[in-house]
């Protein structure tokens, strides 16, 4: 992913990677430089198919983008953030509740965590079709670089469901055909900045950012950021950090996934908590590829596998029939942070039901 001409914008400076021993996820690691071939994405499938079953996260390395160019990403995410007016940016607030898309800006404070404690991130979300709606005048300029960068995270989700297809011994673009580029859809690119909260919030919500959840989508590709806050739910119950590795992807499940797999790849459960002590009051910046099925797409369970048709299908819906992954996201969007949720019998967990599907949060 390469473009000449480039305009000049401040450089982002993140926070040196935390000193501090943290209690790692033990994460498989996919060479992607093996992808483009068949033999290589049938090795490959091995490695993600037992990862997703297992726990649900992996990370890529040699994706085809150099570390300069992973910089200049990230340098392109804080634009909307530092480089816009508050006053302009309220012009490109999206109506989440009402339209169920986060298209444009998530202000500070619009999610619930806990005790009267609201969220202390700022989201810009672009979909993937960077001209479906304007932007703010100083991210203009960057709209090629986005669309190419967003091109990228495309094909390398194409080469993951590849994997994930041959995992269920089904066609290797048996997914890939539901998540269409120029199809009518929700896959988007979204930039998070996390600023750092007050001591009282901290005690108040227990350190936790967001609550442990699980992604809406299919497959969420992260770019790997140095300030540690990510922890995963192990299988066996305990939180778990991810560590940070220079210019890696960090990938993982989400409910659409598990949905049309029949339960075999699970959405695994995390959440963002308080930062070590080290890189405390610093912002976090995150740069994410969230990916959906295509809107008319009905979230039914795969048909063919062998793999399947071996060990059973899981059903994820109390209705008889599903949901279209259009309809599954907006309710998912509009409802998260904003809805009432019930207390589950599970202790730290609280439910809440969308589209005939048990939506669970943990903290």
């Amino acid at each position: 992913m390469t473009l000449d001409n480039k305009p000049t914008i401040p450089h982002y400076q993140p926070a040196q990677p935390t000193k501090q021993e943290l209690d790692y996820a033990d994460l498989a690691i996919l060479d992607f430089s093996k992808a483009s071939t068949y033999e290589g994405r049938k090795e490959l499938a091995v490695q993600a198919r037992d990862a997703m079953r297992d726990i649900g996260f992996f990370y890529i390395v040699n994706h085809g983008v150099p570390q300069y160019e992973t910089t200049r990403v990230f340098d392109i995410a804080d634009v909307p953030f530092s480089q816009v007016s508050d006053e302009e940016k309220l012009e490109y607030t999206g109506n989440i509740l009402e339209t169920g898309t986060d298209q444009g800006y998530k202000p500070r404070r619009y999610w619930n965590i806990d005790n009267g404690v609201k969220d202390d991130v700022e989201n810009y979300v672009i979909n993937r079709d960077v001209t479906k709606r304007t932007h703010p005048k100083a991210l203009r300029p960057l709209l090629p670089e986005l669309s190419k960068f967003a091109k990228h995270n495309h094909d390398i989700l194409h080469n993951v469901l590849r994997l994930l297809a041959i995992g269920l011994e089904v066609p290797e673009d048996t997914f890939v055909n539901q998540h269409g580029w120029q199809a009518d859809g929700e896959t988007y690119l979204r930039f998070m900045k996390y600023y750092p909260r007050s001591a009282e919030d901290e005690q108040k919500t227990k350190q936790v950012w967001l609550k442990g959840h699980t992604d809406f989508g299919t497959i969420t590709i992260l770019w790997s950021q140095p300030v540690s806050a990510l922890q995963i739910l192990s299988p066996d119950g305990q939180w778990k950090w991810l560590r940070h590795i220079d210019n890696a992807l960090v990938v993982n499940a989400g409910d659409c996934m598990e949905f049309i797999s029949g339960g075999f790849y699970k959405a695994t459960i995390h959440r963002v908590i308080q930062p070590p002590e080290d890189q405390r009051g610093y912002t976090r910046l995150g740069v994410f590829y969230f990916t959906n099925p295509d809107n008319d797409m009905v979230l039914e369970t795969v048909a063919g596998s062998p793999v399947l048709e071996r060990i059973g299908v899981r059903r994820s819906f109390i209705s008889d029939k599903a949901p279209t992954a259009g309809t599954w996201l907006k309710g998912r969007i509009a409802a998260y942070g904003k809805s009432q949720l019930t207390k589950s019998q599970k202790e730290g967990v609280e439910e809440e039901i969308l589209n005939g599907a048990v939506v669970r949060h943990y903290n």
